[in-house]
């Protein structure tokens, strides 16, 4: 039985050692203007920096093109994909149609992941990707494991689902999207609007607090619990999927480091030893939730049931 390729997000080239002695096997990073929602802003001389150092560790890097792209940024694509590939970059996650028509011809063989996040909900539509090009698949995170494992059984790419950290709920290419709701008198209100890496669309009537997470792309409303499967992994790990992700948007590195960790132990000891694994699992969300904020409850997402936020 294979293990599942552990992909995190770090949040600086300062992280990449520390995350790979922690047990990561990929590392997705980008800059802001070609990929949305990163942990960490990641320059080009970043970029190379965060290559050279997971190679020497025989780790993978992942750079994110997964915007949706207008007029203006399309020349830039050939240039950017050029550089990624000079880089040595493992391979590019896009969404748009417009990065897999510019690596033809600037980089003809860099490994594709499409992503889109929402649209990947059947083997199908990964498959069609797939024959276009694509490696690999990211699953939607609205599905359920019965979905997923249905997909993985089907699919002619690797799969790749997120099983950590907080969701995208909705993206508008506009910013301020807080005061439009304070103009408009609605329930609910923005805290600390003015602190752009601390912003929270208050549901008073739920109790919720949503991140607002901003970049170059513009507003991003990210879900007020954190996904943790941690003790649902063997399902997933026997259907074969390729890919464990752990998102750590909006975290600090130490509880992104501290994350992997834990992850590291469950899907070895899933893949290596089923028994302790079932014997621990439990323990080792309690002691993932110890690290959680007080506002960041956990919960399985969609891969159970329908949430509802």
């Amino acid at each position: 039985m294979k293990k599942p390729e552990l992909l995190v997000t770090p949040t600086s080239v300062a992280d990449i050692a520390p995350l790979a002695d922690a047990g990561a096997d990929a590392f997705m990073i980008g800059e802001q203007r070609y990929g949305l929602r990163l942990a960490g802003e990641f320059t080009r001389e970043n970029v190379t920096e965060a290559v050279k150092v997971a190679h020497e560790k025989n780790k993978k890097v992942y750079v994110a093109m997964n915007a949706l792209f207008h007029n203006e940024k399309v020349e830039e694509l050939g240039d950017y994909l050029s550089f990624l590939k000079e880089a040595g970059v493992d391979a590019v996650v896009f969404g748009d149609p417009a990065v897999l028509m510019a690596a033809r011809e600037a980089a003809p063989d860099m490994k594709l992941h499409w992503n889109t996040e929402t649209t990947a909900t059947n083997w199908y539509v990964c498959n069609y990707w797939g024959r276009k090009g694509a490696k690999r698949s990211v699953l939607a995170r609205e599905l359920s494991m019965d979905a997923i494992v249905e997909i993985k059984e089907n699919a002619e790419v690797e799969i790749e689902v997120q099983v950590h950290g907080m969701t995208c709920m909705f993206q508008s290419k506009r910013s301020l999207l807080g005061n439009y709701f304070l103009y408009q008198d609605k329930v609910m209100e923005v805290e600390n609007r003015r602190l752009e890496k601390d912003m929270f669309l208050h549901d008073k009537e739920r109790g919720n607090k949503y991140p607002i997470f901003e970049d170059e792309n513009g507003t991003h409303i990210m879900s007020p619990n954190d996904v943790c499967i941690i003790d649902e992994l063997a399902e997933m790990i026997d259907a074969g999927v390729d890919s464990f992700k752990i998102d750590g948007i909006l975290k600090t590195p130490e509880y992104i480091i501290e994350v992997t960790k834990k992850y590291r132990k469950a899907i070895d000891l899933c893949v290596e030893n089923r028994g302790e694994y079932e014997n621990v699992k439990d323990e080792l969300l309690a002691e993932i939730e110890e690290l959680q904020p007080v506002n960041r409850p956990l919960d399985t997402g969609f891969f159970f049931k329908e949430t509802v936020y």
